[in-house]
């Protein structure tokens, strides 16, 4: 049986397609400052798994540049992800929307966001 047997390569594949990405709108909380990293991703597992990596093997530089210098200063302990807002994805959405849409949702939550607290 295994991975050659047609039907579940067929149910996996069925399976592959309908669970799509969780997009996005987060930010990276420096708990002991205060300041926001804020973002938005059509992958969330994504940013989950890259906050995750850094606090396993201390590799920061997977979080971008804005951030090494708190990271050093505060360590990666201090920081914290918050998923402020789940974009609603349908199979007919193209990448393209996705993202368009996800900048949109940013530039409403970055308008909420007092600027001086930003990275």
């Amino acid at each position: 049986m295994g991975m050659t047997d047609p039907s579940r390569r067929k149910a996996l594949r069925a399976q592959y397609e309908q669970t799509r990405p969780e997009a996005a709108v987060y930010r990276i909380v420096n708990n002991q400052n205060g300041r926001i990293l804020l973002g938005s991703t059509p992958n969330l597992a994504s940013v989950r798994n890259k906050l995750e990596f850094a606090k396993a093997t201390s590799v920061y530089s997977v979080l971008g540049p804005r951030l090494t210098k708190d990271v050093a200063a505060f360590g990666i302990e201090a920081f914290s992800l918050d998923v402020l807002e789940v974009l609603e994805t349908t199979p007919e959405m193209t990448p393209a929307q996705v993202l368009a849409d996800l900048a949109t949702l940013e530039e409403l939550w970055r308008e909420q966001l007092d600027p001086a607290l930003l990275y």
